[in-house]
């Protein structure tokens, strides 16, 4: 409750007076404040915050701006708060960078989101020379002798057709697995062995989609924002997503051995620790979780 009235206060009479006053003082608008304070993740994320809350119609509608547009709107906000570029050279710069970032996001998330609504077709001839390619990055050495086999169990999954397990990420599980195992192939091959572990086992490809899941929850969520705005310094693409998943690949297979559980039956209790553990360092200003081998 006292935090609601906080908030309202603050948005609709705190602030402004407040920002008038720094102005009076310092002779630049908040933005400017911003970029003459801060840096990195916490520079983008307070130019969004700015503009989310400016009572200018052109500001608000600033984070909603596509790709092809930032620079007109640049030109727009520096029109609107009375910004010179011969004054202040940098602003233009600055303020298109975070734009940039701020869409790029938006952008992301909706491409993942395109793929991962696509399900996996067993008709399509590039989803099965993918999921062929899962099974010769993983096991070079040993042959696949049917489509429907038994032997997909050998990379975890849990039927004779790994396309039953990929309906709740649809063919972006797929896309992980293999972007793992194509650019990590060492790495992918370590941790399919110690997924074999006889008592800390688990089912590899099962829990790679899981963490696919994991994934794209903390994109929907905007938790991957900080990350994001520090690990890509331009415009965010599902190539820095794919990277993302990586690093909870790699985390989680460490995570599960240093925790050591009783068996796979508390995958989910142990699956949820690790994800509040995720959470919590993409609360950083600073953060950037990026797989260093």
């Amino acid at each position: 409750m006292f935090i609601s009235l906080w908030d309202f206060f603050y948005g609709h009479f705190f602030r402004f007076w407040m920002k008038w006053l720094l102005r009076q003082m310092t002779g630049k608008c908040e933005l400017q404040r911003i970029f003459d304070t801060y840096v990195g993740a916490q520079r983008t994320h307070r130019i969004e915050n700015s503009l989310v809350y400016s009572k200018n119609k052109v500001l608000q509608k600033a984070t909603l701006t596509v790709r092809g547009e930032v620079d007109k709107c640049v030109e727009d906000i520096m029109k609107q708060k009375n910004i010179s570029s011969e004054k202040d050279v940098s602003f233009k710069i600055c303020m298109k960078a975070c734009l940039l970032q701020i869409s790029g996001y938006k952008q992301l998330y909706l491409d993942v989101e395109n793929v991962r609504k696509r399900p996996y077709d067993s008709d399509n001839l590039q989803h099965e020379k993918l999921l062929l390619k899962l099974w010769n990055l993983l096991m070079p050495t040993k042959k696949l002798k049917a489509r429907i086999s038994k032997q997909w169990a050998d990379i975890g999954f849990q039927g004779d057709d790994p396309k039953t397990d990929f309906r709740g990420m649809g063919i972006l599980g797929l896309i992980n697995l293999v972007y793992f195992s194509e650019n990590y192939t060492r790495e992918a091959h370590q941790i399919l062995s110690r997924s074999n572990h006889p008592k800390l086992g688990y089912s590899y490809a099962i829990v790679g989609i899981n963490l696919t899941e994991m994934a794209y929850s903390l994109l929907k969520s905007e938790a991957l924002k900080f990350h994001l705005y520090n690990f890509a310094p331009g415009v965010p693409t599902i190539e820095h997503f794919h990277q993302f998943y990586c690093y909870l690949v790699y985390e989680f297979d460490k995570f599960w051995f240093e925790e050591k559980p009783e068996s796979i039956m508390y995958f989910n209790i142990y699956r949820e620790k690790f994800h509040e553990k995720i959470k919590r360092l993409l609360m950083d200003y600073n953060a950037s979780l990026t797989l260093k081998i």
